[in-house]
This record gives structure tokens, sequence and C-alpha cells, in this order.
């Protein structure tokens, strides 16, 4: 009687831990969609961060070009300016 007892009682402990390593195993499976779907959104984060720096690159180098043909026509009219008063003299 003893021995089916604890053969009774070890076979509910064995139960209980195939139980536990199934739900770890569910839990585990859980937990690597997780981080699939967390790394995906990174990238796709990355990539978005990437097209915002490369949009923003573009508007300052038109930003820039804007600015040196202003400075260079205000150098032209100082230039001209500057023949009159010359001339005037």
């Amino acid at each position: 009687m003893k021995k089916v007892l604890l053969a009774a009682m070890v076979l509910t402990l064995s139960l209980s831990a195939m139980t536990s390593c199934r739900d770890t195993k569910d839990k585990t499976e859980e937990a690597k969609e997780t981080l699939n779907e967390a790394r995906e959104d990174l990238e796709e984060a990355a990539e978005d961060a990437a097209d915002a720096l490369k949009e923003a690159g573009k508007e300052a180098k038109e930003m820039g070009k804007k600015a040196l043909d202003s400075i260079e026509k205000a150098g032209k009219e100082t230039m001209d300016a500057a023949e009159k008063a010359i001339d005037s003299m």
C-alpha cells in the first residue's frame, strides 16, 4: 500500500512538473513573440528617423543655397552701389 501511495505521489509530482514546464514553454513563446514585435517596431522607428534626418538634410541644403544666393545678390548690389558712388565723385 505504501508503494502504491508513493507511486501516486511521484506521478502527481511529475504531472505537476510537466504542467509547469508546458506553462513555462508557453510563456517563453509569448515573450519571444513580444520581443520580435518590439524589434520590428524599433526597426521601423529607426527607418522613420533616418528618413526624417535625410529630409531635414535636404531642407537645410536648400536653405543654405537660398542664403548663399541672397548673400551673392547683396554683394553684387553693394558692388554696383559702390561703383556708382565712385563714378559720381
